[in-house]
């Protein structure tokens, strides 16, 4: 038995050895174990404190970069809102020293003309009674008071043939555009501003020649003496006139032909528009163009159109002219005048239309743009970015064809009246009285189903630049992504993008 139990003494101790090892084992395993999960955790803590980091880091680079990019555009369009003031100051100089002018020359001209009639007069009355009736015995008695040679004979032939109630419609229409009805409405329309009396010297022009000048000049583009030889009239007349009728146009026929639409026909357009798209709440389609002109005496860099020279390559200045439309390409707003050195977006933020939606004017609805005008909350453009999704690219694809509206009724603009289609003798300062009056025609023409000739079809070439600031609404870009989502998901989208 002792022997038995000597055996096991060293059994049991050597278990026990065993057993404390394999506890020790344990135990340092689950401190690697525990250190490895601390080191991942702090890894994993400290990943995340640098991406929180380098988030920061990044949004305040795109919070500077942004914050100079609005300064550089504050003070880019402070400097350009006091050059266009300084630049109406010069023209409001240039208007009054030229009407002074005029009325010096007038008065000049009446003195003269007094001076002329009481010399005659004064020789009459020295000739003696027998040699007056030695005259008479040579020449018939004239009855009344004789007339000096005031106007010289010109031929007007052409004119008397269009004025003629057999000359065809079709050649009426190719000469002016328009048929004879509603040639005949804008001059009864005309009539009580643009009629003139007879005087002592000379006939007044008649309403509907005066009318006929001025649309057959904006109409062909022709230079001032062919209209003087088709119209019988002196070359200073026929300028005269054009300017004049262009005032009226402006006057009596914008505020009825040309103007914002009430409620009744927001809501028709806004259908009309929808039927066409897919996308709701939209109310125009705006579009802007160049009008190429002479390079002005003053400020020619602002007019300076680089776009047009370096496709062109020839140097090429211009004014913009920005509409807006309706589905029928009617225009309902217009801003007309500003250089062409300047942007879509910059002409944008000068014009009526934006402060009309900077008041409130334009609140759930839009108006649909290109590219070359930023996201605003009621201006509607097409994704720019790269890589566009389906949903973008159909999207893309419907807002264009509101768009092609605008672009296709500026087009029938330009290619009806010719006078927009090369530079011009009026002076910058009287171009958007009659560039006005060209969209008012055109409006005219329009509402009366007035078609255009296949032969003067013009195609519109203005290139667009995107703007510096393509978004000016966080708002807005979620709602440009809703619209999107459901012309995609409710079958109003297109898919012509895909092949």
């Amino acid at each position: 038995m002792n022997e038995n139990k000597q055996q096991l003494q060293p059994q049991r101790k050597r278990r026990r050895r065993e057993n404390t090892s394999d506890g020790v084992g344990d135990v340092d395993v689950k401190q690697v174990k525990t250190k490895g999960l601390n080191e991942i955790i702090t890894s994993l803590i400290l990943l995340e404190d640098q991406e929180k980091k380098d988030l920061e880091e990044l949004e305040k680079a795109n919070q500077e970069e942004r914050l100079e990019l609005e300064e550089n555009h504050s003070k880019r369009t402070r400097a350009m809102m006091d050059y266009y003031s300084n630049l109406q100051d010069y023209h409001k100089d240039a208007e009054r020293a030229e009407g002074t002018r005029k009325r010096k020359a007038k008065a000049n001209a009446t003195n003269i003309a007094a001076m002329a009639i009481g010399t005659a007069g004064g020789a009459e009355d020295s000739v003696s009674t027998d040699e007056n009736l030695a005259a008479n015995d040579k020449a018939p008695a004239a009855s009344g008071p004789q007339r000096r040679l005031w106007v010289k004979n010109r031929s007007k032939d052409w004119w008397d043939q269009c004025n003629s109630p057999d000359f065809p419609e079709e050649e009426f229409k190719k000469a002016f555009r328009m048929g004879k009805e509603t040639f005949d409405l804008i001059c009864n329309e005309l009539s009580s501003v643009v009629a003139k009396e007879n005087t002592m010297l000379r006939d007044a022009v008649p309403v509907r020649q005066r009318v006929a000048v001025c649309i057959w000049r904006l109409a062909t583009g022709e230079p001032l003496r062919l209209v003087s030889k088709k119209f019988g009239l002196g070359i200073s007349t026929c300028h005269k006139l054009v300017l004049e009728v262009c005032s009226a146009i402006r006057s009596v026929l914008m505020p009825k032909y040309l103007r914002w639409p009430d409620e009744e026909s927001v809501r028709r357009i806004k259908e009309e528009f929808e039927s066409i798209s897919g996308i709701p709440n939209v109310v125009g389609s705006m579009y802007t163009t160049h009008i190429p002109i002479i390079a002005p005496k003053i400020s020619v860099a602002a007019y300076f159109n680089r776009r047009h020279t370096e496709r062109n390559q020839k140097t090429s200045y211009s004014i913009t002219v920005q509409g807006v439309v309706d589905p029928r390409g009617v225009f309902t707003d217009v801003c007309i005048g500003y250089p062409g050195s300047m942007t879509d977006d910059q002409v944008l933020e000068k014009s009526t239309l934006f402060q009309r939606a900077n008041a409130g004017f334009y609140q759930g609805v839009w108006i649909v743009g290109s590219s070359g005008y930023p996201l605003m909350d009621w201006v509607l453009v097409p994704y720019t970015q790269q890589h566009l999704t389906w949903t973008q690219h159909a999207f893309n694809e419907k807002i264009g064809e509101i768009q092609s509206i605008a672009k296709e009724s500026f087009a029938r603009l330009k290619g009806r009246w010719g006078c927009l289609q090369k530079r011009t003798e009026v002076k910058l300062q009287d171009l958007p009285v009659v560039l006005g009056a060209c969209c008012v025609l055109h409006n005219i023409c329009e509402l009366r189903n007035e078609t255009l000739d296949p032969s003067l079809k013009f195609e519109l070439i203005d290139d667009e630049m995107i703007p510096e600031i393509g978004l000016k609404s966080a708002n807005a870009m979620k709602a440009r992504d809703s619209i999107a989502h459901n012309l995609l998901h409710h079958n109003h989208a297109g898919t012509s993008f895909l092949s």
